[in-house]
């Protein structure tokens, strides 16, 4: 017995040597270089995650204002660059005669009183999400938890006076979900260095005396599972240290712990952060797209009906996503009182009952062979004049947010006989042609290329105009000025715009290709995701398979007959009834 209690002693000792060795090369199993950080697996609970929530909530949410367009939380920025709207507005609401009222004096009247985090991460498990990312601190360098090196400008010393990361991060991890934190690695008044005043190079003090202490801190007292890092465009990834950062969170946090792209120029490291687009097609690592409900990630009360997606676009668009690869950092911006506005708190739950039937054709699911079947889309109009500011939107409901193109046509006149300048503002490829002449052509790609061109007009004469634009992706905005002797450049009005038939405004088409539907599998099991119901036939162009399916829609029993012809898949859905369809905006379709 001695001998064998021996053995056993020596076995333990054994394993918790080796438990030891274990622990101890993990922590050092990650170097500060990028060679080193690539090296290392993404953890995968977050490629089968598909959804999560961002939340943008500070003292921005106070005024809770910016243009129809705008970011909310870059309340302050605009302030700084002399907005005259947004200061107008702040002395028209908040101000007192005689006394000028300051970013700061927000703080007093972030109340947050209806703030309760169990609610929220009730409502965001009820949504289908897996994690959660909460705004630590955003550029204005507020601070969400009682951070040292901000004793004065957090929300546990004025505000809500509460400690809002800690109670998020107890809530959503009691409700079974990850936990993310974003956070601002520049700051627009930290006396270190402001970003955007200060030069660049000024960094370095700010980065080692500040940045680096406050990520360590955050880090170390609520260990996230993710980590959003931002505002590093300015810089490179070596003035922020940040191979060592993430490094060092990567050994303190786990092999769970993952972080986004966003760490200065030159880093090619982290998940994919697209930010209001039509998605991206590569993966060859993770990613998902941040956007929000609405134009905006903090609350804009400015804010259109129009600029937020239906709960149908909402679930469509989340669908293209997941089939190319991704998913979704859906964000939700509460008001200053804790309540997130209804309209959000509908989008959200309307997308957790359409998971609720179809989730298993989302989550943990991998890209097909190929990820849509795509239709083309046409929308015409008649636009007033050229002069569109659309951002991350697109110019209708139809129409893809990215990679669409728009022509105008009809005819323009002038108020008098002289030689016209005309210019264009944009990003993306442009072209003008008066009376079957070419009078500009813009290519982003063509640095000989010209935003401007010139050509003589006859006062009163309707001249063939033809104008072609095609855009690529990010923000999208298009403007026609022209110019001339005692004529100051201004954008070609709606008046010198008619139809053939001498109506006002140019006739515009605009085009795109866009998913009908969206393919993903799991486990040998493939899902057509159709994003138009269809009423007598599924048609899916996809390999013939090896084995008899099984065909059936999610959320009803019926088998669906099918047959095998010409490389395509037909399924006959003329059996499915009203009754049968559980869910709206999309319908999946399984093949087993």
């Amino acid at each position: 017995m001695k001998k064998g209690f021996t053995r056993l002693c020596c076995g333990i000792c054994l394993c918790l040597c080796l438990c030891f060795c274990l622990r101890t090369s993990f922590a050092q199993s990650v170097q500060p270089t990028w060679e080193s950080l690539n090296q290392r697996p993404y953890p995968q609970w977050f490629s089968d995650a598909k959804l999560g929530i961002f939340i943008h909530w500070g003292l921005y949410s106070v005024p809770a204002y910016t243009s129809l367009e705008g970011y909310g939380e870059w309340y302050y920025r605009g302030l700084m660059l002399g907005d005259t709207a947004r200061i107008n507005f702040q002395n028209r609401v908040f101000g007192q005669e005689g006394k000028p009222f300051e970013y700061r004096d927000f703080a007093p009247l972030w109340k947050a009183e209806l703030f309760d985090a169990s609610q929220w991460a009730d409502l965001f498990k009820r949504a289908g999400a897996k994690y959660v990312v909460l705004v630590t601190k955003h550029h204005d360098g507020y601070c969400l938890w009682d951070s040292p090196l901000q004793p004065d400008w957090n929300s546990t010393t004025s505000g809500p006076k509460r400690n809002i990361v800690a109670e998020v991060t107890d809530a959503v991890r009691n409700a079974g979900l990850k936990m993310g934190l974003y956070y601002s690695l520049l700051e627009w008044t930290n006396p270190l260095h402001r970003w955007t005043v200060d030069p660049t190079d000024s960094i370095g003090r700010y980065v080692s005396e500040y940045m680096i202490p406050q990520f360590k801190d955050l880090v170390t007292r609520y260990k996230p599972e993710l980590i959003f890092s931002d505002g590093d465009w300015d810089y490179t990834a070596d003035q922020l240290h940040s191979a060592e950062l993430i490094a060092w969170y990567y050994n303190t946090v786990g092999p769970k712990a993952i972080v986004n792209n966003r760490w200065g120029n030159g880093n090619d490291h982290g998940f994919r952060t697209p930010e209001y687009s039509a998605g991206i097609t590569q993966t060859d690592r993770p990613w998902a797209e941040c956007r929000g409900l609405g134009r905006s990630f903090g609350l804009n009360r400015n804010e259109p009906i129009e600029n937020y997606l239906t709960s149908d676009a909402l679930i469509r668009h989340f669908a293209k996503l997941v089939a190319a690869g991704g998913g979704m950092t859906l964000n939700v911006g509460p008001a200053a009182d804790g309540q997130i506005p209804l309209l959000q708190q509908e989008r959200l739950l309307d997308l957790g009952r359409w998971l609720d039937v179809n989730g298993e054709a989302i989550y943990g699911t991998r890209p097909y062979s190929h990820f849509y079947e795509m239709k083309d889309v046409t929308v015409e109009r008649i636009d007033p004049n050229i002069q569109f500011e659309w951002k991350r939107n697109s110019p209708d409901p139809a129409i893809a947010y990215d990679n669409f193109t728009a022509d105008w046509s009809g005819y323009v006149h002038a108020p008098s006989s002289k030689t016209y300048t005309f210019e264009v503002e944009t990003d993306d490829a442009f072209e003008l042609l008066i009376a079957g002449k070419p009078v500009l052509k813009y290519d982003p790609a063509d640095s000989k290329s010209s935003k401007k061109g010139e050509v003589t007009m006859t006062a009163g004469k309707r001249e063939p105009v033809e104008i072609r634009f095609a855009e690529k992706d990010m923000e999208a905005d298009v403007a026609l000025y022209w110019s001339a002797e005692n004529m100051p450049r201004a954008v070609v009005p709606a008046t010198a715009f008619t139809q053939k038939e001498g109506t006002p405004g140019l006739l515009a088409t605009y085009r795109c290709e866009q998913p009908n539907i969206c393919y993903t599998t799991k486990d040998g099991t493939l899902y057509a995701i159709a994003l138009e119901f269809p009423q007598d036939k599924l048609v899916l162009n996809v390999d013939k398979p090896d084995h008899k399916l099984t065909i059936t829609m999610l959320g009803c029993d019926k088998v669906l007959p099918y047959k095998y012809k010409n490389g395509q898949l037909i399924i006959n859905t003329t059996s499915l009834q009203y009754k049968d369809i559980p869910s709206t905006a999309a319908w999946v379709f399984k093949m087993e």
